[in-house]
């Protein structure tokens, strides 16, 4: 027999699926995806596992969610900073605004970002929405930039590698600490180089 998931339409109802998602979000962080079942996911909302089962398939589902909730905490302040530019553009102001942003959005979310992107290299639905992520952040921000009239060449390409570098050194910032690296010389050279793609 197949499994009949429900679809909130009630408040009570879509405040419990929703406390299941937060729980999850916070169990995935504190331990970790594999480290984490449905019963602790439960016991942290405040439901029965048969309650869980009738909103989500199984862990993997609610990860899903959990994964949508990440996304939209991890990419908005940066969306926001991009949607509130107007000509002409301080290349220098914004690559420190979005350095900034990034670094603090590794810093704040940084269990469940390790969670996830170690799920992203085994899990081709993760991976997938990953991608599609990436995807709609490069496509929005080459709007904004065209619409402000900017027409670098392969604006699309240039956005895309801006996003590889601020992620790259916000991870190189949050997680790894290697003691041989001036991280200030190397925020100063990593906006040097943002900047270089698109001034």
């Amino acid at each position: 027999m197949s499994q009949t998931i429900r679809q909130p339409q009630q408040e009570r109802s879509i405040e419990k699926k929703n406390k299941i998602v937060k729980a999850g979000y916070e169990l995935f962080s504190e331990v970790g995806y594999y480290a984490t079942n449905t019963a602790q996911i439960a016991k942290r909302a405040g439901v029965s596992t048969g309650i869980v089962y009738g909103y989500f398939k199984d862990k993997r589902d609610i990860l899903l969610e959990v994964l949508s909730i990440y996304v939209e905490r991890a990419f908005s302040p940066v969306l926001d900073l991009m949607d509130s530019l107007v000509a002409p553009i301080d290349y220098p102001a914004l690559a420190k605004q979005v350095l900034a942003k990034a670094i603090a959005i590794h810093g704040q979310n940084a269990n469940i970002h390790e969670a996830l992107h170690s799920m992203s290299h085994s899990d081709a639905q993760v991976n997938a929405k990953f991608i599609e992520l990436e995807d709609a952040i490069t496509l929005q921000i080459a709007g904004k930039l065209a619409s402000l009239g900017v027409n670098s060449p392969n604006l699309n390409e240039r956005i895309h590698f801006a996003m590889d570098i601020v992620q790259s050194f916000s991870h190189e910032f949050i997680f790894d600490h290697h003691t041989y690296i001036d991280y200030a010389a190397m925020r100063e050279i990593v906006e040097s180089m943002l900047v270089s793609l698109f001034e």
